[in-house]
């Protein structure tokens, strides 16, 4: 499993630019599935089993990035945000600019502290000042490499293990809910359901994918797998609740209701299934931050979804930290979910 999520982890794929991460979702999801498909808008939909209810299970491809806006005449790169950011972590970060040619190497440049005024020295970074060199000495040289406007660049970050089963690397949101998606159909057997493994796209820049495929699929029931707080420093104890290690999270509540407001009812219903097989699971409500199920559970007529989260250290940086037995439990837990049916 942990293979699998170094290999998720380190493909590449900003929102609207899912084409590699998409490949590797079809390959899996082939082996486990009845049907796969790509839709219109580029959302990989697999499904096993027949009849009602039909269960949509979510979790977005997509992982922030950036695009290429402009290239100036020494040959520096110049670039526009693609979802939400928290400008620092973009500071002096090793990326890559995806060309026609090939992948190009690049790095995130700045001003030499040894240059800067002190009062330069403590304003914050700002993303719309920051620069990606790549080497080049003109705008013809960037462009000789295949660089061109509308190229989509990715944080250039490998997976890595520390302690036990905790884990680092990119994109962590959301490429372990694909791993997810990828081992539940993989475990079920002869479902009594069926039951819709949904990777999404552009969930990153507006919950785009989610809501194309759940008018699509008209489920009964949504389950969106994503990411959610752990613990850290710097954090007050009642803004994060959740911790790495304590299990998967059931999110009651987004962002102070404009997100998820989870169904009591399939609460209660994976609760008590949590309980009765003594996986271990947390709950929260949140003030910031919204997943695919603030869009799935308002399409067309309304779709009864719960968000189940695995807790992630550093979100939306290149270097979001989890604990595999977390995973393992958010996965049994599903699967004694969808066996209930």
């Amino acid at each position: 499993m942990k293979d699998l999520l170094k290999k998720l982890s380190e493909a590449h794929g900003a929102s609207g630019y899912e084409e590699n991460i998409a490949k590797i979702m079809v390959e899996e999801l082939s082996k486990y599935s009845e049907s796969v498909e790509i839709d219109k808008i580029g959302n990989v939909i697999a499904r096993k089993g027949s009849g009602d209810p039909k269960i949509m299970l979510a979790a977005h491809m997509d992982e922030i990035g950036f695009v290429v806006q402009h290239i100036d005449a020494k040959g520096f790169i110049w670039f526009i945000l693609i979802g939400g950011f928290y400008d620092p972590t973009i500071f002096n970060a090793r990326v890559l600019i995806h060309t026609s040619k090939g992948d190009v190497c690049g790095v995130v440049g700045s001003k030499p502290p040894h240059l800067m005024e002190e009062e330069e020295k403590t304003k914050p970074v700002k993303w719309k000042e920051l620069f990606i060199d790549v080497g080049a000495n003109s705008k013809l040289d960037a462009e000789n490499l295949g660089i061109s406007v509308g190229d989509s660049i990715t944080f250039d970050q490998e997976f890595r293990m520390l302690d036990r089963d905790t884990v680092t690397g990119k994109s962590m949101d959301n490429r372990v809910g694909c791993l997810m998606l990828i081992e539940v159909m993989k475990r079920i057997n002869n479902p009594k359901c069926s039951v819709y493994a949904v990777a999404t796209v552009q969930e990153e820049v507006g919950l785009k994918g989610a809501r194309v495929a759940a008018a699509k699929i008209k489920p009964d029931y949504g389950v969106v797998l994503d990411v959610s707080f752990g613990d850290q420093p710097g954090v007050k104890e009642r803004e994060i609740t959740t911790a790495l290690g304590k299990g998967p999270i059931i999110t009651y509540i987004e962002a102070n209701g404009r997100g998820l407001m989870a169904d009591p009812k399939m609460c209660k219903k994976i609760i008590d299934i949590a309980k009765a097989n003594n996986i271990p699971y947390q709950a929260e409500v949140t003030y910031g931050g919204m997943t695919d199920a603030a869009i799935m559970y308002i399409t067309g007529e309304g779709i009864p979804c719960i968000s189940l989260g695995i807790p992630t250290r550093y979100i939306h940086s290149p270097v979001e930290v989890l604990d595999i037995d977390d995973v393992k439990a958010g996965i049994f837990l599903l699967i004694k979910f969808l066996e209930s049916f």
